[in-house]
């Protein structure tokens, strides 16, 4: 586990730039944090890391978006599959070649692949998060290992 201190948006974009630079396809980041947290800044952080070109928001209504890059972006937000144990092909998009990253993934823990990288953001203050990054799987052990 890695923790982070960000002490505005953009530091916590940059953070996800440089996390994003690391991603392969295939790789599944979950994103978890209270409301305001910066979930949607992180990811857009990730999209820049990957040469998205496109305005990245919350797909809240849609439950997933994509977006093209270095490796297809596929950004879920599950808020509202809460109390649901609907599988709407998770696996689709974990196997598509691209990046996957989940906001709200506790709703869905069920269906989450073993091998991922979970990010959790806390806010401090109006501006700081605490930024924590837990491993899971060998890939993601390495990948945090050489982060600083």
């Amino acid at each position: 586990m890695k923790q982070f201190i960000t002490q505005s948006e953009d530091m916590t974009m940059e953070l996800a730039v440089q996390i994003a630079e690391q991603l392969e396809a295939n790789d599944v980041l979950t994103l978890d944090g209270d409301l305001g947290a910066g979930k949607t800044t992180f990811t857009k952080g990730l999209a820049k890391g990957l040469g998205v070109k496109r305005t990245v928001n919350s797909p809240t209504y849609t439950i997933v978006k994509q977006y093209r890059g270095r490796l297809p972006l596929f950004h879920m937000d599950v808020y509202r599959l809460e109390d649901s144990d609907e599988d709407i092909g998770f696996d689709d998009f974990f196997d598509a070649d691209g990046v996957t990253v989940i906001e709200w993934s506790q709703f869905i823990e069920d269906f989450l692949p073993n091998q991922r990288l979970a990010i959790y953001i806390e806010k401090r203050g109006e501006q700081e998060r605490c930024v924590t990054l837990t491993p899971y799987g060998e890939r993601f052990n390495r990948l945090c290992e050489e982060f600083e």
